[in-house]
């Protein structure tokens, strides 16, 4: 009789490796939840890209804090209520800092010719490469075609050969070490990790 694999077991024995670190038992629960996690965010976000990322965003979250979920009783309860509060602190956060946000950038454009910025900015863009270069081919090519060539998830699959969750599972991984990475190494936002990864 063949062994069950974590894609046949239940949340509470996937939550339980979960909390070991075990990466198997994340990528069934990924699996399990993403899609449905980012189209109950898009309702409250009303925008499929923005749902995407916060989507990855709160598996992220859930990886990270993997070590913490022992006292949880129902993952999926914890799971949708993890994603809720994370897009509702997005849009309370896109509303209070509009109009900071917006100065911000408008300096922003106005001092992006100044060397010294450029530079800086030249060595963000350099450390996020050598990140990427850590990663498995198959991994960076999902990125580059996703993020930097701007295609579906979808084409992407196409092009590739594979699954659309494949696709979605490098996406994570790659988000997973750029923001890791980008924390410690750099000490900057996730949000400015977004905005320098859209000019890679």
């Amino acid at each position: 009789m063949a062994a069950c694999t974590p894609y046949d077991i239940g949340d509470g024995e996937l939550l339980a490796r979960l909390v070991k670190g075990e990466e198997q038992a994340f990528s069934a629960l990924y699996d399990r939840y993403h899609a449905a996690v980012a189209q109950f965010i898009q309702l409250l976000v009303k925008s499929p890209a923005l749902a995407e990322d916060l989507a990855q965003e709160t598996f992220i979250r859930i990886w990270e804090v993997r070590a913490q979920l022992a006292h949880v009783q129902t993952f999926k309860s914890y799971l949708f209520t993890a994603a809720r509060n994370h897009a509702l602190d997005c849009l309370r956060r896109a509303s209070s800092e509009l109009a900071v946000k917006s100065e911000i950038i408008r300096r922003f454009r106005e001092l992006r010719n100044n060397t010294e910025e450029e530079v800086l900015t030249r060595a963000y863009l350099q450390h996020l490469r050598r990140l990427l270069d850590t990663l498995p081919p198959q991994t960076r090519k999902v990125f580059s075609l996703c993020r930097e060539q701007q295609h579906s998830y979808e084409e992407v699959a196409e092009q590739l050969g594979i699954s659309r969750n494949a696709v979605k599972k490098h996406m994570v991984r790659a988000m997973k070490t750029l923001k890791g990475g980008a924390e410690k190494d750099l000490g900057i936002s996730f949000g400015l990790l977004l905005t320098l990864i859209s000019r890679m």
